[in-house]
């Protein structure tokens, strides 16, 4: 999609937005592609707050691409922006493809902040839904890293989605310290950046449970990115084939790390509901912005 412009403000008072969810991983989804929200970290902060707000783990911006059909932006609920987000990434293909921004039938090509990435959308019978597969690309294998936490040592596995994970294999996943090991590891000063962490619990060659401490949200229902490094981590330290069914507290996805080096991804994306997010002043600001029934 060329020829909009991406930089310019939104001049009216209110925001057109989809709710969207992939494995409960929830998105608030904006055609940006004629005029774009003047300030998307703080649109990002207000729209995520699940009490102030309308809730969610994110927001995605649908863009003009020069390069591809259409162009992605992910913002954490911090207001931060994600390289990467493969749960986003399959809501923004079936929102494309609904809202006519990119023609349906046929494979499409996202352009994010890891490059320009392939995806398939198959709607649902009702066209609410769909589910998509994405080429992801290939990973970047960061090795093992053992780190010193309250003078316990912990083994991880880092590995690069265009956006960083640390992996972490664990006996029992229901059990693991995701919400006192995440945010530490996170925030870890070997992390500049800062980092995604999942914890795995490999039940067999072909199956593994994931849970996800988010980079900028928290933990979240699901993670694409992470469930694509965790099979890419169980694959190289020994523990799965290369075609792993990934359970999320959300649902399960199918990814592959295929012989080529590039990791696909199966899951699904659902519509939720449109609504409108009211501007009452500008620049946008979570204190002076609020949802509209």
């Amino acid at each position: 999609m060329k020829g909009a412009c991406e930089d310019g403000a939104m001049p009216s008072a209110a925001i057109p937005f989809t709710k969207m969810h992939g494995l409960r991983n929830d998105y608030v989804v904006v055609d940006a592609t004629r005029e774009a929200p003047a300030d998307p970290a703080a649109l990002a902060r207000a729209t995520a707050e699940r009490r102030a707000g309308v809730g969610s783990d994110g927001l995605l911006l649908a863009l003009p691409s020069a390069q591809a059909d259409i162009r992605m932006r992910m913002f954490n609920p911090d207001g931060s922006e994600a390289e990467m987000c493969g749960n986003g990434l399959r809501c923004l293909a079936l929102f494309a493809v609904q809202r006519g921004l990119v023609e349906a039938g046929r494979p499409l090509r996202v352009e994010t902040g890891a490059g320009v990435l392939g995806a398939r959308v198959e709607l649902g019978a009702d066209g609410r839904d769909g589910r998509v597969t994405v080429d992801m690309g290939p990973p970047e294998l960061g090795g093992p890293l053992a780190l010193e936490l309250d003078g316990a040592v912990h083994d991880f596995v880092r590995v690069s989605m265009g956006n960083p994970h640390t992996v972490c294999f664990v006996e029992a996943v229901d059990s693991a310290p995701v919400e006192t090991l995440g945010p530490r590891v996170e925030t870890h000063a070997t992390f500049p950046d800062r980092t995604n962490v999942e914890f795995v619990e490999v039940l067999d060659r072909t199956h593994v449970r994931q849970r996800t401490w988010e980079r900028g949200a928290g933990e979240t229902l699901a993670c694409g990115t992470g469930a694509c490094a965790v099979v890419v981590a169980a694959v190289e330290s020994g523990h799965t084939d290369r075609t792993v069914h990934v359970a999320l507290r959300g649902g399960t996805l199918e990814v592959t790390w295929r012989e080529d080096g590039h990791v696909e991804m199966t899951g699904p994306a659902v519509f939720v509901f449109d609504g409108q997010w009211a501007l009452a002043d500008s620049p946008l600001a979570a204190s002076d912005a609020g949802p509209q029934a």
